[in-house]
């Protein structure tokens, strides 16, 4: 730790003791002291009492949002898409009661969703080619449902292509 680093937690740490006795009792108290943009002078002084994330909280109250861009916001986010991500393809899930077991089920339900409805386009779109087949064989057809017929296979068929199930 650098000597202007460690003097100013010396004082920090004196501070601190002199600001909690004009506190409340149930109040906590915590320092931090940073340079933006680095971390070569990162320091965080919580009192014995306090809990980071009632820290948290009152800087939210108090302007700190989720739209400003920090790290700690972007690993979150990263974590939650991995999530999504895993679930989606049933790997890879959290440890038991773990927060981002919420969306690794989101992402695996998702899936899942995706893959009845790819199987009931499938479906719908060989069922319409029978259909029209019979009633080609048959002789009697109206061209113009032919035509849409063949309209909307190539819209099923399209969508279909862009999925590998």
């Amino acid at each position: 730790m650098s000597e202007e680093k460690n003097a100013f937690r010396e004082a920090a740490i004196e501070a601190i003791s002199d600001m909690a006795q004009h506190l409340p009792l149930d109040c906590e108290l915590l320092v931090v002291a940073c340079r933006p943009g680095k971390k070569d002078f990162d320091l965080v002084l919580p009192s014995p009492e306090s809990n980071l994330n009632n820290a948290l909280d009152a800087l939210r109250r108090n302007g700190l949002t989720i739209d400003g861009d920090n790290a700690y916001k972007r690993d979150l986010c990263d974590a939650i898409v991995g999530a999504l991500a895993m679930g989606a393809q049933d790997t890879n899930p959290p440890p038991a009661d773990h927060w981002g077991q919420r969306f690794w089920d989101i992402g695996r339900e998702e899936r899942q969703l995706h893959e009845e409805l790819v199987a009931a386009l499938k479906l719908t779109r060989e069922n319409l080619r029978a259909c029209q087949a019979t009633i080609h064989l048959c002789g009697g057809f109206d061209p113009a449902y032919v035509n849409d017929a063949q309209a909307a296979m190539k819209v099923a068929d399209e969508a279909l292509a862009k999925f590998s199930i």
